[in-house]
């Protein structure tokens, strides 16, 4: 940010009654902390009688001299330092160990400070991620068509996401209009880097763990191509997940404070594992959005620890990041003569 400098305060003039007296000028600096970044503080004062301490001048909060004896103020504003979090992510990606053939992605947000950052710019396949975006896409088309989901619509849309079922997918991706519908919907959400699957291929869909960031906001936030009732549906089904498919970027969260939804897919040409996982975290009363995709993973319980570890890693740099930046922004402030 660049500095600005706030108003001059006025000159305060001495008494008429008294015989004019050489004025001597001090000048008092004064460093302080607000939550826009570094204050500096100049006041020059004068005084019939000689040179002023530093304690004599008490410059008001706004920057003017107020009363006798005050004198011209300035203040500069110096911006903090701008916080770099990819960097901060690439930093704590040094502490996971990516196996064998395996290649990791990572995207994180927190929704309350709008502080993001991203680990890597590879393509992935979906996998079952992909279910997030069918239904997303689905409600898109009905809201467009002025209509609410059908029962069956429901029913496939509950069994798919909660607990990961193909056929109800399957049926979901025909009436979507497949690859066609999905990236239609998608070039809406804002995803650029994502391709749907080759006809019934959905979970061979093509995304970044970028874009899935960006359907992640479509879901969780409140500037969206869908509507709040469409957003607190998908949340919800996200929120009631099968028990045991509540592994994945739910390791970052406070307790059960999450909504996910995750893909693993073993691949027939290499017997390597796909593992995926997307969704919501609660972590100290704020809440961020994670997408973690993964590939060349040697077994599925390999391809989870490292998923986890990357989530925990994610959330915790964004986090840490931010505290930090907090923390110096509330320094105590110090005087100097």
């Amino acid at each position: 940010m660049e500095s600005s400098r706030a108003r001059r305060g006025r000159r305060a003039h001495p008494s008429r009654r008294r015989p004019l007296l050489c004025t001597a000028l001090a000048t008092v600096a004064v460093l302080g902390a607000t939550a826009g970044g570094t204050v500096y503080v100049k006041a020059q004062a004068h005084s019939g009688t000689g040179a002023v301490s530093s304690s004599s001048a008490t410059p008001s909060a706004s920057g003017s001299g107020s009363g006798s004896g005050s004198g011209k103020v300035s203040v500069e504003t110096v911006a903090a330092p701008e916080i770099d979090y990819d960097a901060l992510l690439a930093s704590a990606m040094k502490s996971v160990t990516v196996p064998g053939d395996a290649a990791v992605s990572v995207a994180v947000l927190d929704l309350d400070s709008g502080d993001d950052a991203t680990y890597g710019e590879s393509a992935f396949d979906t996998a079952s991620i992909v279910k997030v975006d069918i239904l997303a896409t689905l409600l898109l088309q009905a809201q467009d068509a002025d209509r609410h989901l059908t029962a069956a619509e429901k029913t496939y849309a509950t069994a798919m996401i909660e607990n990961s079922d193909n056929d109800s997918a399957s049926a979901l991706w025909r009436i979507i209009g497949k690859a066609e519908g999905l990236d239609a919907a998608n070039e809406r959400f804002g995803l650029t880097d994502t391709a749907g699957g080759d006809d019934m291929l959905w979970g061979l869909t093509q995304t970044t763990a970028a874009d899935q960031l960006i359907l992640l906001r479509q879901v969780f936030g409140d500037d969206s191509e869908l509507s709040e009732a469409s957003r607190t549906y998908l949340q919800g089904l996200m929120g009631q997940i099968a028990v045991d498919q509540r592994w994945g970027v739910s390791a970052a969260a406070d307790g059960s404070s999450w909504a996910l939804k995750n893909g693993w897919l073993a691949r027939s040409t290499t017997g390597l594992w796909d593992i995926n996982s997307i969704g919501r975290v609660t972590v100290d009363g704020h809440d961020c959005l994670v997408a973690v995709l993964s590939n060349g993973n040697a077994t599925q319980t390999a391809g989870i620890s490292l998923v986890e570890q990357v989530a925990r890693a994610a959330v915790s740099a964004l986090r840490d990041g931010g505290a930090s930046a907090s923390a110096s922004a509330s320094a105590s402030p110090s005087t100097a003569d």
